[in-house]
């Protein structure tokens, strides 16, 4: 019984990192981070770098990846009455021009504000306040909002990085298609075109998905209890090319392998909801994975490090054990491993 309070007890994933392991920016070429495996079986470490994973992966086998496209959401402009400085974080389209937005400082905006972006070639007009900072605004522009918004707009990097992007590429990975995600599903910015093309001619399937990225992916759990804490919600679309790859793959013994937590969110949503199966479907999952969890669909797990008592740690110390994971990380830290969203990568197997 201990054990099992001990597992729903927010501080039980609590870990100290060293402030100087958080990455700031990203490694010059994608596939040179490392890589530490964990075996599930015996709890054993290899340090390895990223451009050996194939070592770890066998011909049958099918690696699942998140094309989501993280949209430059971050726009900073202006008042058109006061010139006052405003920032808005996109969060999600509403409908045709309609967006709802985090907006910084909220106490400026009010219904009807006009805020001007890029000398007015973006404008965004306040139609309702939703309250804790977001609002519902509507665009007006002449052209494409998307190519508008990828020359006027800044990535929003997460709040532990200080550093400038200098190269907006850099967060995104190299398969990223489908533009909706406020974040990068990270674990995916270890592959190289080149990297992708011979784990293909060893034998192994891709496979594609989108889920698109929320920035509640970063909330701070604050409840003590885990089975107190509220998930955000993400959108997803898993086509039929994608389903009967990962259902053949199952049904000839071989591994499917989630490349990331996104990933990972939306295979158990889809195996939960249709008794085992992946089928090709579209929807919102705010699936919550923590120790005591019921996996379906994942057998390994390519995944970057991750916050203190977060949900994502909660969720990898699911699929191996909780002991086995911060042990990993207390590894990582003593071999001065890179943190977080421009750092390093682990294997789950």
């Amino acid at each position: 019984m201990n054990s099992e309070i001990n597992l729903l007890s927010t501080n039980s994933y609590d870990y100290h990192l060293p402030k100087e392991l958080i990455a700031q920016t990203p490694i010059e070429k994608r596939s040179d981070s490392r890589l530490l495996v964990l075996n599930r079986e015996n709890g054993q470490l290899k340090d390895d770098h990223f451009y050996h994973i194939m070592n770890y992966l066998n011909s049958g086998d099918t690696i699942v990846l998140n094309d989501s496209k993280v949209m430059p959401a971050r726009l900073i402009g202006e008042k058109i009455d006061t010139h006052g400085h405003i920032e808005l974080l996109l969060l999600k389209n509403v409908k045709g021009d309609q967006w709802k937005v985090l907006a910084k400082p909220a106490r400026r905006l009010h219904e009807e504000t006009e805020i001007s972006f890029g000398d007015g070639r973006l404008k965004a007009q306040v139609i309702q306040e939703l309250g804790e900072g977001e609002f519902l605004v509507i665009f007006s522009y002449k052209g494409i909002f998307l190519e508008i918004l990828n020359q006027l707009g800044e990535m929003p990097l997460p709040p532990y990085i200080k550093e400038k992007l200098t190269n907006k590429d850099r967060y995104q990975t190299v398969y990223a298609k489908n533009w909706g995600s406020a974040a990068a599903p990270t674990a995916g910015l270890h592959w190289t075109k080149d990297l992708l093309k011979q784990v293909q001619k060893k034998g192994v399937n891709l496979a594609y998905l989108t889920l698109h990225v929320g920035l509640g992916t970063f909330r701070p759990v604050n409840s003590d209890n885990v089975k107190e804490h509220h998930m955000h919600s993400e959108y997803y679309i898993l086509n039929e090319k994608t389903a009967k790859l990962i259902n053949e793959t199952k049904a000839q013994g071989h591994r499917i392998i989630a490349n990331g937590t996104t990933v990972v969110r939306t295979l158990e949503t889809i195996a939960r909801n249709n008794h085992g199966k992946i089928m090709p479907t579209s929807g919102y999952t705010d699936i919550f994975i923590y120790p005591g969890f019921n996996w379906q669909a994942v057998d390994a797990l390519i995944t970057n490090f991750h916050l203190p008592k977060s949900t994502l740690v909660m969720l990898v110390s699911s699929f191996a054990s909780r002991e086995q994971i911060l042990n990993a990380y207390q590894h990582a830290i003593k071999q001065k491993y890179r943190f977080f969203s421009f750092g390093d990568a682990m294997f789950i197997e």
